[in-house]
């Protein structure tokens, strides 16, 4: 998964710290497979919407969005800044993905 920095400016309280991040980029295009008179064809699911989504698993309810991967990225430090700052301000722990415990589960769903 693609992992995003973020380096803050030293401040009077808080010296510089740099976070790092798993950022989910899903694309809100998808592209889907016809058969069309006997040969594949490729269309976009919702060609209106352009684009991806973005959330980071660490920070729960931080989602964005960006028309291009790059600007996504971009739109993701910003998000990413604010809600760090937003949690600084309330008294909160940031939290670090060092300690997070990963795991993947696979999940069988009855027919």
């Amino acid at each position: 998964m693609p992992r995003v920095a973020l380096r803050e400016q030293e401040s009077e309280r808080v010296a510089a710290r740099e976070y790092t991040f798993t950022v989910v980029f899903e694309p809100l295009t998808r592209m889907e497979t016809l058969r069309g008179n006997g040969r594949k064809v490729r269309r976009a699911e919702n060609p209106a919407w352009p684009g991806y989504q973005v959330t980071v698993l660490l920070l729960p309810g931080l989602i964005t969005y960006g028309r291009t991967l790059a600007e996504a990225r971009e739109m993701a430090r910003d998000a990413i800044r604010c809600h760090i700052e937003g949690l600084r301000k309330d008294g909160e722990p940031i939290p670090d993905e060092k300690s997070a415990r990963k795991e993947k589960l696979r999940v069988a769903l009855s027919a």
